[in-house]
């Protein structure tokens, strides 16, 4: 019925008025055809009704009048006789108060369903605009996240690093020169210059963590093989990343996103998962990357329905942002699978030199 209602409505004014004028004339034969004993006022009604909602107020009067005219004449046509000659005008007067009141209350009603629809309307384009909003604020605010942390990264490689290599070869030539003496300082000395040595190392990891993805084509791949290395000797868990043939993401934001997506999936199988081993996949079919990270622990406890943690839905956000899907399901071997699946973004063009 609804289908129906919406066929109407994009049906235009004159083929619904010559329509329903069609549909009293349908009416008022087969009124006539089958004598003046049967009454076929409800079928006028629903003419009218129809008329006053689809058409409009003035044409359900129309239609009210020529209903009215046709079901009486009619019924004089087929025969009927009447004691009183004021007999048909009162049947006359009766439909038409009856048809005037339905044709009042549907005419009411349609402008309060087209009020209705309008504000409807207005809400759902304010709501979109707002959620619009909220997505562009959302996407700014990651951004700036991403930014700083990069920038930080930076900072962490370029001056802390440095400076604690600066003071690494100081301290070496400090024990150099100490046991050249054979002073029992210099035992110390060499504890000190191991001590900063894990110093920048434990820096340069923080750096990596921070910005991971160099700025090119490629280093997705080279962070995730870091990234899988890092694993294994933190943590003594085999990490492995496989990867067939090169995927190249061109679009940094995108392979930051991915590189977050696995980070997060990995973390999440260390801290609940207890695995053996954690696989990280990245492979490219027909236009489409997809990102797997498989371990073989117990399981994500965030993995079931109606349990969403924290990691999970930053996970999907992410996936989202670069117009992909994330998804987590029990994995083969017995611990997680989560996969990231989103449309490989066309390599950026150059700009021509001025000139060329």
């Amino acid at each position: 019925m609804a289908q129906w209602f919406e066929k109407l409505e994009r049906v235009s004014r004159p083929v619904l008025i010559l329509a329903g004028v069609g549909v009293v004339t349908l009416i008022g034969v087969i009124d006539y055809l089958t004598g003046y004993e049967l009454m076929f006022s409800v079928f006028y009604l629903l003419a009218v009704g129809l008329g006053t909602w689809f058409v409009g107020r003035w044409f359900g009067w129309l239609m009210s009048v020529l209903s009215v005219g046709v079901a009486i004449g009619g019924d004089v046509a087929a025969g009927a006789h009447y004691s009183n000659p004021l007999v048909p005008i009162w049947n006359a007067l009766i439909l038409i108060v009856l048809y005037a009141l339905v044709v009042w209350l549907l005419a009411n009603l349609r402008v309060l369903h087209r009020e209705l629809a309008t504000r409807v309307e207005q809400r759902t384009r304010a709501l979109q605009q707002e959620m619009a909003q909220r997505q562009r604020l959302e996407e700014e605010i990651l951004q700036v996240s991403e930014r700083e942390q990069r920038r930080i990264g930076h900072d962490l490689h370029d001056s802390l690093c440095q400076h604690l290599t600066g003071t690494a070869l100081a301290g070496q030539v400090l024990h150099e020169q100490l046991a050249a003496k054979a002073l029992p300082e210099a035992a110390d000395a060499g504890k000190v210059v191991e001590l900063v040595e894990e110093g920048i190392s434990m820096a340069r990891n923080l750096s990596r963590g921070l910005h991971p993805v160099e700025m090119d084509a490629e280093g997705l791949m080279a962070a995730f093989q870091e990234l899988a290395q890092s694993i294994t000797r933190a943590t003594k868990v085999r990490c492995i990343f496989e990867c067939d043939r090169p995927v190249l993401i061109h679009d940094d934001a995108a392979a930051t996103h991915l590189y977050r997506i696995a980070q997060e999936a990995v973390q999440n199988a260390l801290r609940h998962g207890k695995p053996q081993r954690i696989g990280i996949n990245l492979s490219e079919r027909a236009g489409q990357v997809n990102l797997t990270v498989e371990d073989d622990g117990v399981g994500l406890p965030e993995a079931g329905p109606g349990n969403t943690g924290l990691g999970t839905r930053i996970m999907a956000y992410r996936a989202s942002m670069i117009g992909g899907v994330c998804s987590i399901e029990p994995a083969p071997t017995g611990g997680t699978l989560v996969t990231c699946s989103f449309p490989q973004p066309p390599p950026t063009k150059p700009e021509p030199a001025d000139g060329a």
